[in-house]
């Protein structure tokens, strides 16, 4: 029998293209997150960050949460859910009032806070986040706690991400249906980064690429806050298919030998090691044929080529061109390819590191890499309950408030029907 459920209690739901994972955490007094339970299931049902099959989606959910729930021995009422699929849009709105430099006041960042979540112009999209990230004053950036400060003009910047609407609708519809209740949908640029990247590396600014299963997420941070974003429908599943159609084998054995024997990097000895291919269709009358290592990581690399020419465009869009002290960490399931650091520093010419989830407590071994990344980053994000400027309250005695535990997506709703 479960136990009743704690308080500080927070679920993390990973719905991803090649895997669905689940984190329970709890939130400790002095702040810390320890980790009670993980769940881990395959993805069947999404294509590309998308929601493909209803049914499959929604038992691969339970199954995950079902699993963390057995090894935590609580059961779990609401999740915080990522959103990885193309289509997100990363935009900063600044707005500025007039002080006539008298002190600020809490009401002065009231009104501020209040005119820029009628300032949000959403475009037909869904918002999935509008958090003001920083406050200016009389043009200085940067200042974090205006309270009490003289100025003559008082600024905010409100970072916002949206996407289109359908996919999300579906995710939620899918988690529901599982008879879980959804706290929030969050991007999984932002998670991701909150669970990778210092503070220091997003004020200086760096680049975040998230080589997901279906979908390579990129993503540029500056000023502490992301800048921009955009995704590429690629990922690690397409080498995968590269090596099963190339050899005439099964996806299944293709997944395990670019785990086990691939590489991005070459070297002289893999033209001597030989690897026995299975067939997609075994003969028991014949052995099935042999490869050289060199054969199977040449192949890999004419994935990662395409790939990282890709990335590389993208972050020219972004305006993440120079070099020079400028760092792009890679995560992902993609990410856990051998030498995969080393090839794209080359390709792309700038310093790359892996980026593990990290600020969790009794995180497993097996959570603790790269493919999980996004599921410990939305842990975080719920554990710091940022300000999002949809929750506002119409009443002037009220106007900021912390997102309640209520569903976000269905207030988001109401929100755009009466607003916009």
């Amino acid at each position: 029998m479960a136990k009743v459920v704690p308080e500080g209690l927070i679920t993390a739901l990973d719905v991803g293209s090649s895997k669905v994972s689940a984190l329970i955490a709890q939130r400790t007094d002095d702040g810390h997150l320890v980790v009670l339970g993980t769940g881990q299931r395959e993805s069947r049902g999404v294509k590309r960050g998308y929601v493909a099959d209803m049914h499959a989606t929604e038992l691969a959910i339970r199954e995950a949460v079902e699993q963390a729930e057995r090894i935590a021995g609580t059961n779990i009422e609401d999740v915080w859910v990522s959103f990885s699929a193309g289509g997100l849009h990363s935009d900063v709105v600044k707005l500025e009032a007039d002080l006539g430099g008298h002190r600020v006041e809490q009401s002065d960042i009231d009104e501020l806070l209040k005119a820029g979540r009628d300032a949000i112009d959403p475009q037909g999209k869904m918002v999935l986040h509008a958090q003001p990230t920083c406050y200016t004053i009389d043009g200085l950036a940067g200042v974090k706690r205006p309270l009490g400060l003289h100025a003559d003009r008082l600024g905010i910047d409100i970072h916002v991400v949206s996407t289109e609407g359908s996919p999300v609708r579906n995710l939620d519809l899918c988690v529901r249906s599982a008879h879980l209740e959804v706290r929030s949908i969050i991007a999984a640029p932002v998670a991701t980064g909150l669970a990778c990247l210092t503070d220091e590396e997003r004020e200086l600014g760096v680049a975040l690429v998230e080589i997901g299963a279906g979908v390579t997420n990129v993503s540029v941070f500056a000023g502490g806050v992301l800048a921009g974003l955009a995704s590429i429908a690629m990922g690690s599943s397409d080498i995968t298919d590269d090596i099963a159609s190339a050899f005439g084998t099964a996806r299944t054995w293709a997944e395990r030998t670019k785990c086990f024997h691939g590489s991005a990097n070459l070297s002289p000895r893999d033209n001597h090691e030989m690897i026995d291919v299975q067939p997609a269709i075994p003969d028991d009358g014949a052995e099935g044929p042999r490869i050289t290592k060199a054969q199977l990581n040449a192949t890999i690399r004419q994935r990662l080529e395409r790939l990282m020419t890709e990335i590389q465009k993208e972050l020219r869009k972004l305006g993440f061109q120079d070099p020079i002290g400028r760092q792009i960490v890679l995560t992902g399931g993609g990410a856990e390819l051998k030498g995969i650091a080393d090839y794209a520093q080359q390709s792309l010419g700038n310093a790359v590191r892996i980026g593990r989830p990290k600020g969790l407590i009794a995180l497993p071994e097996a959570h603790a890499g790269p493919a999980f990344a996004t599921l410990a980053g939305l842990a975080r994000f719920a554990a710091a309950d940022p300000i999002d400027l949809r929750a506002l309250e119409p009443s002037s005695q009220q106007i900021v408030t912390k997102a309640s535990p209520g569903a976000v997506l269905q207030r988001l709703m109401a929100a755009f029907r009466s607003n916009y």
